[in-house]
């Protein structure tokens, strides 16, 4: 008698990615997907630019994860490796501006998406779609197909069940309290990679961009570019961010550099030039429109005094008061326990079981690092797996 398959719930790039691995190896495989299409949040993911890693020295390149763990894990199966494996797949990619990894010009990421289903098929894996999982014990998984209760026996199972954002996608977070029923620790899911509401209303401002400039929370700094929106401030130094914001409370302020190149005495000097002010910004410091825009909700006293002005251009405050719904972030920090995780990433209490992907308690920036942890995630079960 055959053993059962290794079974895989879920079937984002993590859990792909994994049935990929496992199957050229000659195993059995299954996914079983409760949506009726395979990779919906990774689909989603690609409007917005689709980054599937990033081009660092993976010393560099793991520093943007906020666990061991996962830094060992990416350290494995690192961002050059999934460069490779996608361009075997039949995916080339290039090298963008600021060092993300985009397929090809011309491929869009469903046939991204189609090609890793087809290597998926060709190597035997199949799909099951519009499965459920409610329950799972050390040899039997239990879903819901149609309003049947399905138990299919596993050799191994693997959960990529995903984080708790985007639910449309169906990374909707529902399994965590079948695992708390479970006694298995979750640490809460909480936003990340998420705008911030601001105190004040900036719908003036919104869809302007202030390029280069730096924001900066306590100790923490981050430079790159922020997007002002209807309800406050967007951006990959507003994402950074966030894991320290957690550990902190709202309301609270961050400041803005606007011009992190210049010395407040420098820009002061400047300032003390005759003529008008706002024209003094435009052509002498070469600020934005937007810039000057934001520097106008300052009141008038600080606007016209050139030492003022000067401090308030290095110090700028944006009182935050929330992050966005969970539902409409990039991602969510939290999940799975590593302690609950041998190194692995077998449950302790569950032997045969399996985590990857998001749903596990790391985090990390936007800009292919996200993507790069789940494809790390799957290799890593799948060359755990005997």
């Amino acid at each position: 008698m055959s053993k059962p398959p290794i079974v895989i719930v879920g079937a984002g790039p993590a859990g792909l990615i994994a049935a990929q691995q496992l199957a050229v190896r000659g195993f059995n495989v299954h996914i079983y997907e409760q949506n009726k299409a395979a990779a919906r949040k990774f689909l989603v993911a690609g409007h917005g630019g689709f980054n599937l890693t990033h081009n660092e020295d993976i010393d560099t390149f793991i520093e943007n994860y906020d666990k061991i763990e996962i830094q060992r894990i990416v350290k494995h199966f690192n961002n050059k490796a999934t460069i490779d494996w996608l361009g075997k797949l039949g995916v080339p990619t290039f090298i963008g501006s600021s060092g993300k990894i985009f397929p090809a010009k011309g491929i869009k990421p469903i046939q991204v998406l189609q090609t890793i289903l087809t290597a998926l098929a060709d190597a035997g894996v199949k799909i099951h779609y519009g499965y459920r999982m409610v329950d799972f014990n050390e040899r039997v998984a239990t879903f819901i197909y149609q309003g049947e209760c399905i138990k299919t026996p596993y050799y191994k199972l693997i959960l990529g069940l995903g984080g708790g954002s985007w639910s449309k996608t169906g990374s909707d977070a529902k399994w965590v309290d079948l695992f708390k029923t479970k006694g298995i620790q979750i640490n809460v899911i909480q936003p990340a990679n998420s705008g911030l509401n601001t105190k004040d209303d900036v719908s003036t401002l919104a869809g302007q961009v202030l390029k280069n400039i730096q924001l900066k929370f306590e100790t923490y700094k981050k430079f790159g570019e922020i997007v002002f929106t209807s309800y406050g401030i967007e951006g990959t130094p507003v994402y950074y961010l966030n894991r320290f914001l957690r550990k902190s409370s709202f309301p609270t302020r961050l400041f803005l550099d606007l011009k992190p190149i210049y010395t407040v005495a420098f820009i002061e000097k400047v300032l003390e030039n005759k003529g008008n002010v706002t024209s003094i910004l435009r052509d002498k410091l070469k600020f934005s429109q937007a810039t000057i825009q934001l520097l106008r909700f300052l009141d008038k006293e600080t606007y016209t005094n050139s030492s003022k002005l000067a401090s308030a251009i290095k110090n700028f405050p944006i009182e935050v008061v929330s992050f966005r719904p969970i539902d409409e972030v990039i991602s969510t920090a939290g999940g799975v326990s590593f302690t609950e995780l041998s190194t692995s990433l077998e449950l302790l209490k569950y032997p045969h079981v399996f985590c990857v992907g998001e749903m596990l308690d790391w985090e990390a920036p936007t800009g292919g690092y996200l993507l790069q942890a789940c494809f790390s995630t799957g290799v890593w079960v799948s060359d755990n797996i005997k």
